[in-house]
């Protein structure tokens, strides 16, 4: 893994400011790209798809919020609005919740689970660092950052959420990149349409 400063104004001598992201291979990434299309193609047929917005950054997630505001105050409704922000969430990821959740709520198994408990499994790291390598580790929890396949991975691991969400009434939004995650939700008045 290679260590990447968050941002480009960061202290490079702070270690906290940088994050690892993954050297994946050409080939890897081919592999990856044919199963994401595969498999957005089986969850679309199928129904399961999460919503989801493409090429949507924090700056529309704050304007589709701010508009779901502005119309329940026309509708002179009560908005209450809770924001979630989470960091690092692609190392989050729970190898067993998720594959769990694969094969409970979008009806995969068999061989395509498997292969993606192999993709997940038995990962290790090491940093190099103005010339030397750290020990090797295992990685027990998250996504490779900067794959193809991780972000579809993360967006049906955190599904669940929305589903919580919108089972009370609510609406839900989010943005996600490669380090955090923005959730916010709004709730209105339930005596008041």
């Amino acid at each position: 893994m290679t260590p990447l400063l968050k941002k480009s104004s960061s202290d490079i001598h702070d270690l906290k400011k940088y994050r690892p992201v993954s050297n994946l291979s050409f080939v890897s990434k081919l592999v990856e790209r044919a199963t994401v299309k595969q498999l957005v193609d089986y969850l679309e047929v199928s129904e399961f798809m999460p919503k989801r917005r493409k090429h949507h950054s924090t700056e529309t997630a704050v304007l589709r919020v701010l508009s779901d505001i502005l119309t329940a105050m026309d509708n002179q409704q009560v908005t209450l609005t809770a924001l979630l922000d989470l960091s690092a969430v692609f190392d989050c990821v729970d190898h067993d919740i998720l594959l769990s959740r694969l094969q409970s709520s979008f009806g995969l198994g068999g061989i395509t689970v498997t292969w993606i408990q192999s993709f997940l499994t038995d990962r290790s790291q090491h940093v190099l660092f103005n010339g030397s390598l750290s020990i090797e580790i295992m990685l027990l929890f998250g996504v490779s950052q900067r794959s193809v396949l991780g972000p579809l991975l993360f967006l049906l691991y955190a599904a669940q959420i929305f589903d919580t969400i919108a089972s009370f009434g609510l609406s839900g939004h989010t943005y996600a990149d490669d380090s955090q995650l923005y959730i916010s939700s709004a709730c209105r008045h339930p005596n008041r349409r």
